[in-house]
């Protein structure tokens, strides 16, 4: 398996960022000009699950790394809510919305999965590269 050396070279971390931008898109139009704290709300989740995968592979460490990938997990079911409810109250097309609610859930998956592999896994980190065992 290839190391990753940055957090842009991880798939989730991609995904997370089409996600947003295709939030950031949608919440251009459709109403949400009318609800701005709703806007503001769906953009936060969605831009924080690339983000705290980004800020927990930073911290060079597994055990932190873990927790961002899960924190980033639980930013997917803040964004599946908030999808519903636009969906719900017409600010998102039924269609558009149940398409972005399975990609987010896909992506959920792929973080779960990612984590549960660093938890079995002896990489520690590249903070602890230069200690002994």
């Amino acid at each position: 398996m290839a190391t990753v050396e940055r957090f842009h070279e991880l798939r989730i971390w991609q995904e997370g960022i089409e996600i947003f931008k295709y939030v950031y898109e949608l919440t251009r139009a459709n109403g949400f000009s009318l609800d701005l704290r709703l806007r503001d709300q769906i953009r936060a989740s969605a831009g924080s699950i690339p983000d705290n995968i980004a800020e927990g592979f930073e911290r060079s460490g597994r055990a932190e790394f873990i927790q961002s990938l899960f924190i980033a997990k639980g930013e997917t079911g803040e964004l599946r809510s908030q999808l519903v409810r636009c969906r719900e109250v017409g600010l998102i097309p039924l269609s558009e919305a149940n398409q972005l609610i399975q990609q987010v859930e896909k992506l959920a998956k792929s973080i779960h999965t990612f984590g549960n592999y660093l938890k079995k896994s002896e990489i520690k980190g590249l903070k602890f590269k230069d200690r002994l065992p």
